[in-house]
């Protein structure tokens, strides 16, 4: 009988010391995850969010907005990450919102406008760059479908050197900052514009102002992505409807007439009529 107990309590004691053993495994294990968790944390840094939707032309305020948490690796260029710069102390007018924010949606300095400073045109300039306002028609101007942000090619309709009519292609790319009075992007709804407002450097308002003032300009919308850079282009009424002209060579009796035919100019020798 003394013999089954001894048995019997190692057993016991054999068990419980494995089940110590395990327990302490276990416990190891669950420390050394905690510390890699530790240690796999990423830093955040405060990020001001808005509320709500928020539009162009809304001025923010402090209750439009708060923080949240941003991993401090990939804070967007331009966000606020302290309420002192984002409400600097002793503004007395508070910014003014440019483009439309969701919910959630992080406030980014071109978003806004400095405190106190106006949401027009000119906030809308980079710098070395200068507006000029465009006279546009249902047909220069793309039966109104054009909104602020949109590119376009500028072609330009007059007198060439020769006499005849030239249709051609004096810049590309022009963004449009305005539509009449409303310079906000996100505006959808078309319209019949009566002028547009284009962002462009000096030597480029120089041009386009000459063009205006000389013939009649003419809009081609650029698709949104299209980074195609425009080659020069150039067509006349001669070259469109292949119209004859009578050339008179320098001897006194040969006369010919050039006709163009599309592409191909055709040359017929003639009597000379004088």
């Amino acid at each position: 009988m003394r013999i089954i107990f001894v048995l019997v309590l190692m057993v016991g004691v054999g068990l419980a010391a494995f089940a110590v053993s395990v327990a302490k495994d276990r416990f190891d294990q669950y420390q050394t995850a905690i510390a890699q968790q530790r240690n796999a944390i990423v830093p955040t840094t405060d990020v001001y969010v808005v509320t709500r939707q928020v539009r162009y032309g809304e001025p923010l305020r402090p209750g439009d907005v708060r923080a949240i948490r941003w991993p401090s690796d990939h804070v967007p260029f331009g966000a606020f990450t302290s309420e002192e710069e984002l409400f600097p102390a002793g503004a007395d007018e508070p910014r003014i919102v440019l483009r439309v924010m969701e919910a959630d949606e992080p406030v980014l300095i071109t978003k806004v406008t400095a405190p106190g400073e106006d949401a027009g045109v000119a906030s809308r300039l980079e710098a070395g760059m200068r507006a000029l306002a465009l006279q546009v028609d249902v047909t220069s101007g793309v039966s109104g479908f054009l909104r602020p942000g949109d590119r376009v090619d500028v072609y330009w309709t007059g007198n060439g050197r020769e006499g005849d009519r030239v249709t051609r292609l004096i810049r590309s790319n022009v963004q449009i900052i305005a539509i009449d009075q409303i310079a906000d992007e996100d505006r959808n709804n078309p319209t019949i514009a009566r002028t547009i407002t284009v962002m462009a450097g000096p030597a480029d308002i120089a041009a386009l102002t000459q063009a205006q003032a000389s013939g009649a300009l003419t809009l081609a919308l650029v698709g949104v992505g299209d980074e195609t850079i425009s080659e020069a282009v150039e067509v006349s009424t001669n070259q469109l409807l292949g119209a004859e002209e009578i050339v008179q060579s320098a001897g006194p009796q040969i006369c010919t007439v050039r006709a163009r035919r599309g592409g191909e100019l055709v040359v017929t020798q003639v009597p000379c009529t004088n």
